[in-house]
């Protein structure tokens, strides 16, 4: 954060401070509201516009905030003022040994929660901007945790040969074709597959346990290269388990007990991104007779070098640009805004990035 933007927060929250102590935190127009009250009726409140897996999140975040109300004895939020957020900032990250960046998305979520609670007359109006959250350095935010375009090459060419047109080629070549988040690849049906097109439908159907992230927002068609519906035709013409799921629906994706979870997706990229699988070595040069990681399908995941289905998405994005697509082109395709890909999934170092800008510059 720039030294200006610093100045500039710290002026507004004094700002804000002296219009909370110009205006008593026993203002008339407020109404009791206890803690628990608040948290039900801002979840209430987030159900038509968040998918159901964001508000759990939320609940589990805000039932940390309940408790401490609790503790301290605050059964009225009408009383609670900046100090107090402050003071539950610094009990969280104790009580919880929370990293600077998990504090933050926590107090984040707590000032979206104020800030509600200020609108149906809970606390003052102007008390979320009193929720001071911890500064990140540049780069902080973003989690390193990615995979290698040409180590995803390498993977799907190993499948290619050995495991062609299998459940995990599928999940594989589609988290990486196309950038779909765990969620929206197992949700897509049989007849989300267009084969004509190609191309696959992403639709929001939380009724039946397969909701979007960004709920109808999220929903979309993907386009699909020749390769791509090759294997998915080959797939579903000979390798696809044809169950249907507990809600009658046929799945793209199948185990022998009906639709895929997301947990074995996970467990898939774990797998195939263990060095050993696809180069038969292993660069911490462990022998894989002897190795947990390399012997157990299970224990996968304790490999230092294998990664969860989430840097799949966060290299296909990378990919994408680095291959000049538009910008407002892969926010579309992958459903995140641009600043989110900036912040959080373009992996490419700025040297990289430099360099991607260079090709537009020179063509002025």
């Amino acid at each position: 954060m720039s030294n200006a933007h610093a100045a500039r927060e710290q002026a507004a929250n004094r700002r804000v401070s002296r219009a909370l102590q110009d205006s008593t935190m026993h203002d008339t127009d407020l109404q009791p509201l206890t803690p628990e009250d608040a948290k039900e009726r801002y979840l209430r409140a987030l159900e038509d516009d968040k998918a159901d897996g964001t508000i759990r999140t939320r609940d589990y975040k805000l039932r940390h905030f309940v408790r401490w109300c609790d503790e301290k004895g605050i059964d009225n939020l009408n009383n609670l003022n900046g100090r107090d957020l402050e003071d539950y900032k610094h009990w969280r990250k104790e009580d919880g040994d929370l990293k600077k960046t998990t504090v933050r998305t926590q107090m984040s979520v707590i000032r979206g929660f104020i800030e509600y609670c200020g609108r149906i007359n809970g606390v003052h109006p102007q008390l979320h901007e009193q929720v001071i959250l911890p500064k990140l350095e540049d780069g902080e935010n973003r989690s390193e945790d990615t995979i290698e375009a040409d180590r995803i090459q390498d993977i799907l060419g190993f499948m290619e040969k050995f495991e062609y047109a299998t459940r995990d080629h599928v999940v594989l070549l589609l988290l990486w074709k196309t950038g779909v988040r765990t969620g929206s690849l197992r949700s897509l049906d049989l007849e989300d597959y267009h084969d004509r097109e190609p191309a696959l439908r992403l639709e929001h159907r939380p009724e039946t346990d397969t909701p979007l992230k960004n709920k109808s927002n999220g929903e979309r068609m993907v386009a699909l290269g020749e390769k791509e519906a090759e294997v998915l035709d080959d797939f579903i013409r000979h390798k696809r388990q044809d169950v249907t799921d507990e809600h009658g629906r046929k799945p793209l994706i199948t185990t022998k007990n009906g639709r895929i979870g997301k947990v074995t997706i996970r467990r898939t990229t774990y797998r195939y991104t263990r060095p050993c699988v696809v180069a038969g070595g292993c660069p911490h040069d462990k022998d894989p007779e002897d190795c947990g990681a390399a012997m157990n399908y299970d224990k996968a995941s304790e490999c230092p070098d294998s990664v969860s289905a989430h840097p799949f998405r966060r290299a296909a994005i990378t990919h994408h640009l680095n291959n000049d697509v538009p910008k407002p082109m892969v926010s579309d395709r992958m459903d995140v805004s641009p600043d989110v890909i900036d912040e959080h999934y373009d992996a490419e170092d700025e040297k990289g990035k430099m360099n991607r800008r260079r090709e537009y510059v020179e063509s002025i």
